[in-house]
């Protein structure tokens, strides 16, 4: 049997011994065992031993926030994998490196200190599209560490997240917007993304990935922060199906991707009543709004109502005799509907929200009389 064969056998042989044995002196004994060999074999001169020892890290940190601890003295000799001229030992490093990353900030950090950015940027342009796809990954895990953001941020890597959420696989498309929403978040990098034009290739994502999917919150989080700009507003105006896009989210997304859609349309809103008003209400936005005041989380059903007061004919009451309630403004609103079938749903969406109303008003009094409230 050749040496791999033999090292294989034992570092196998050492992990069965861990997971059958019950008593516990001995499975800490033979796990620390395998963990000492397989370290002995990331920092070995011969490659193909690299590689065995990084698959094996991978496999045993996949799932265990202990072994991620072990290795963490393994990050250094992976990081020198990915600059390897093999494909083998960059995929091996690589998704080694990620499960070490995965809920552990120490090993972010360790990672990033170790010099892995460099290569892993490298192999965002690769013509590889399994070191892509693999690369993007890794960004997005090291991107949630605040401690790591900085770094991030300042090697420029925003136009190569944007061009893959452009033209990567659809993993990799994912990924990237979820790492740009992780990095939005850092002081000032919403200018920096915004120069990277992110809001056609988020938009086109938007479109085409299930409205309750985390991607599609981390996509309209994203449009929601580049809202606060007059470029990213102007931006998502201009794409085709852009606002709409956001309406479909607001009417049938997670709670929390609804959250952030009429964030943003209440965003753009408020920053030029006159020129959003109408692009907001063509989209057939009021049924969706109606249902957030009901059914939305607390700060959704605030946003919604908001939006209403300002997406209707005039933003203030008309008269004493029509008082500033939701029902007046969404019947208001109702009016200047010109699309029947719209009309017809805002009205039964009003119907509802107003027996709702009723019902939830009537519960207070039953309470208020059994003393509860």
């Amino acid at each position: 049997m050749d040496s791999e064969g033999e090292n294989s056998v034992y570092l196998n042989s050492l992990v069965s011994a861990a997971d059958s044995f019950s008593d516990g002196d001995i499975r800490r004994t033979a796990t620390s065992s395998a963990v000492q060999q397989t370290l002995f074999l990331i920092h070995s001169d011969d490659p193909t031993l690299k590689v065995q020892a990084a698959k094996e890290i991978r496999r045993l940190t996949k799932t265990s926030q202990r072994y991620r601890r072990h290795f963490s003295n393994a990050v250094k000799p992976l990081v020198g994998m990915l600059r390897s001229e093999s494909f083998e030992s960059n995929e091996a490093a690589l998704l080694a490196l990620l499960n070490l990353a995965v809920k552990d900030e120490g090993n972010k950090i360790n990672i990033i200190d170790a010099g892995a950015l460099e290569p892993i940027i490298s192999f965002l342009q690769s013509e590889n599209a399994i070191l892509q796809d693999h690369a993007t990954a890794a960004l997005l895990t090291l991107s949630a560490s605040p401690a790591t953001k900085p770094i991030i941020s300042a090697s420029g890597v925003f136009s190569l997240l944007v061009e893959i959420i452009r033209h990567g696989s659809s993993q990799a498309k994912a990924d990237a917007v979820m790492a740009l929403s992780n990095l939005s978040t850092y002081q000032d990098n919403l200018l920096l993304i915004l120069r990277a034009q992110p809001i056609p290739s988020t938009v086109s994502l938007l479109k085409s990935c299930k409205k309750s999917s985390k991607t599609t919150e981390r996509c309209t989080a994203l449009i929601e922060s580049l809202m606060c700009y007059e470029e990213g507003r102007n931006s998502l105006i201009s794409e085709d199906g852009g606002v709409l896009a956001v309406v479909e989210v607001l009417e049938s997304g997670s709670a929390q991707s609804r959250e952030h859609a009429v964030g943003a349309l209440l965003t753009m809103c408020q920053s030029d009543r006159a020129k959003y008003r109408e692009p907001i209400l063509r989209e057939g936005v009021i049924p969706g709004l109606l249902e957030l005041t009901v059914q939305g989380t607390v700060k959704s059903r605030t946003k919604a109502q908001t939006l209403l007061r300002l997406l209707r004919d005039t933003p203030y009451p008309r008269s004493e005799l029509e008082p500033d309630t939701l029902e007046n403004i969404v019947s208001n609103l109702i009016s200047q509907i010109d699309c029947e079938e719209q009309s017809g749903k805002a009205k039964e969406m009003l119907a509802e929200m107003v027996q709702v109303s009723m019902e939830q008003s009537l519960r207070h009094l039953q309470q208020r009389a059994l003393g509860l409230v």
